[in-house]
């Protein structure tokens, strides 16, 4: 085999050399032997990769660049001086035997230094005016690019996702993450530097037919390699732009998204409290909790962060058509994951930085308590003594023990008056009844609730024990006698008799009743007050006391609302 001419140049100094020696004759012997010739190819790989998925076998298709050169280092041709590599089929004499030989076994970015004898070359009659007859050929080769008209796309799954509910099948709208590559590891695309998934229909002609095919079967959070021959990706003429003819297709992709405009909304890990003794209906008004991610997981929206919860009616468009379905039917205390696709939630356009467009969002609802306008008081009785003959009536005073929470919490009140709903709860009750309260928010504190004790729009839930009961007044009075008025009434508190009724007189002689048990003020109210409205009722010129003329009996008035 000749050497090549820098190695042909050191042998002939060696040789010069030679003659300086005893060995002379040995030396100059080899010196002017004639070349061993060079009967096969000779490879020398340069540079192995360390992964090699595929080797080059006959029949298959390459695409490689090369600079040829004869022994003495002189060029003849380049690849990379036309910019363009070289595309053939291997082992089909479309090639120059040697290199037909020499390009099976070789992996993709594999490059080696090979060595052509003229009979497997251009022979005798060598190519033109470029390749003198005889002549061995050097070929520095890299090989970039292998495919055969035999495959089709190639897939690797290198992450599943612990849980699939759903694979990607023909009609479905996906949103994904991809980075293309060359198979020689080129990069020519990635949705990630674009910061935007790629949003496709697939399996419907909107892809190359490799990634259509490719992505079939995927899981949401799935990583998959994708591979494909030219013939599914971009064929002989490529992009025009990053990806050349010819040109086998590598994307490394993740499903962050998945639907199909044929679904609904999705509920599931129901979790249903034992007593429900009544379901959401459309045109309730619904208290809850949620946690808002996509369907990838990504977080976008909870209001547990805001420690409030987000209060709405159902059924009738005051939240996204999915969240007004997936409410419907629930139970106070219920948990449930909604999953609504984009066409009931934001849509194609999303709502800025944190719905991206065409998104699925999976809400983790907590149903904290909901009601109806039209509610009233739900009175349960728990518990009745067996002699109940007397029952509490309107304007009755009674005192009860209560432990008052929400649909979902404890809390303590100090009530600065009893609201309307308990107000019915406590009617028609006999002392020792006990009763469980539900009292709608119109019937109890509205929408403004007790700040730092009960929320807007709270159902509250009291269960109450009846402990004592006093008769009220009739309604209008404040004061009422037990037995007939005295005639002598006016005589009987003017006690130093000087004809006018000081309030003390008054007010002692009113107390002086109640305690003899002649008269009863209204329960629960502070009598003093009471007494100061009953003078003030009897003082006609506001002079601070009374007189006789200024004294007569309500009685005597066409509205007998007060108590003398």
């Amino acid at each position: 085999m000749p050497p090549p001419e820098s190695s042909r140049l050191l042998k002939m100094i060696g040789c010069m050399q030679g003659f300086l020696y005893l060995s002379v004759l040995v030396t100059f012997a080899a010196c002017n032997a004639p070349p061993v010739p060079l009967d096969d190819i000779l490879i020398e790989k340069t540079f192995v990769p360390e992964q090699c998925a595929r080797a080059v076998q006959v029949g298959d298709y390459v695409r490689y660049h090369y600079i040829g050169t004869f022994p003495d280092g002189k060029k003849f041709d380049s690849s990379y001086d036309r910019g363009t590599t070289y595309n053939v089929f291997v082992g089909k004499k479309q090639l120059i035997q040697g290199m037909d030989k020499a390009l099976v076994g070789m992996c993709v970015n594999e490059r080696s230094l090979v060595k052509i004898p003229p009979q497997l070359a251009y022979g005798k009659q060598g190519y033109g005016t470029i390749i003198p007859p005889d002549a061995i050929l050097h070929f520095d080769v890299l090989l970039l690019d292998v495919w055969n008209p035999d495959d089709g796309v190639q897939t690797n799954t290198y992450h599943t996702p612990p849980v699939c509910s759903r694979k990607v099948e023909v009609s479905d709208f996906v949103r994904y993450h991809y980075n293309g590559t060359l198979l020689d590891g080129t990069l020519f695309d990635s949705s990630h530097t674009r910061m935007r998934t790629y949003d496709t229909y697939v399996g419907i002609g909107w892809l190359i037919a490799g990634m259509d095919q490719g992505l079939l079967g995927m899981c949401v959070g799935e990583r998959r390699i994708i591979t494909m021959p030219p013939s599914l990706g971009y064929g002989e003429n490529g992009d025009g732009s990053d990806i050349p003819g010819q040109a086998s297709l590598v994307f490394d992709v993740v499903l962050l998204d998945l639907h199909n405009p044929r679904d609904g909304i999705t509920v599931t890990n129901q979790q249903v409290p034992e007593s429900c003794t009544r379901t959401s209906v459309a045109g309730d008004f619904v208290r809850y909790h949620y946690n808002g991610s996509l369907l990838d997981g990504t977080f976008f929206d909870s209001s547990y962060s805001r420690n409030r919860t987000y209060d709405t009616y159902v059924g009738q468009g005051y939240v996204i058509a999915g969240m007004d379905e997936g409410l419907i039917g629930v139970c106070v205390g219920e948990k449930r994951t909604i999953t609504i696709p984009p066409h009931l939630a934001y849509g194609e356009e999303g709502t800025g930085s944190k719905i991206p467009g065409s998104a699925v969002l999976v809400f983790d609802v907590h149903i904290i308590d909901f009601h109806n306008p039209a509610d009233s008081t739900v009175v349960t009785v728990t518990s009745k003594p067996e002699e109940c003959d007397v029952h509490t009536k309107k304007g009755d005073f009674v005192k009860y023990h209560y432990n008052a929470s929400l649909m979902d919490v404890l809390f303590w009140v100090f009530f600065f008056q009893v609201v309307p709903g308990m107000e019915d709860g406590l009617m028609d009750m006999c002392v020792g009844e006990k009763r469980h309260l539900v009292i709608p928010p119109h019937l109890g504190y509205g929408e403004r609730g007790v700040t730092g004790e009960v929320p807007g729009s709270a159902v509250l839930v009291f269960d109450i024990e009846l402990v004592e009961m006093e008769e009220g007044l009739p309604e209008g009075y404040m004061f009422i006698w037990n037995e007939d008025v005295s005639p002598d009434l006016f005589a009987e508190m003017d006690k130093n008799e000087d004809k006018v009724v000081e309030p003390s007189e008054f007010t002692d002689y009113i107390l002086q009743q109640v305690n003899d048990g002649k008269g009863r003020l209204a329960p629960g109210f502070d009598p003093y007050r009471i007494i100061d409205n009953m003078f003030s009722n009897q003082d006609r010129d506001g002079d601070g006391k009374i007189t006789e003329a200024e004294f007569k009996l309500k009685a005597d008035e066409s509205a007998a609302h007060d108590e003398l």
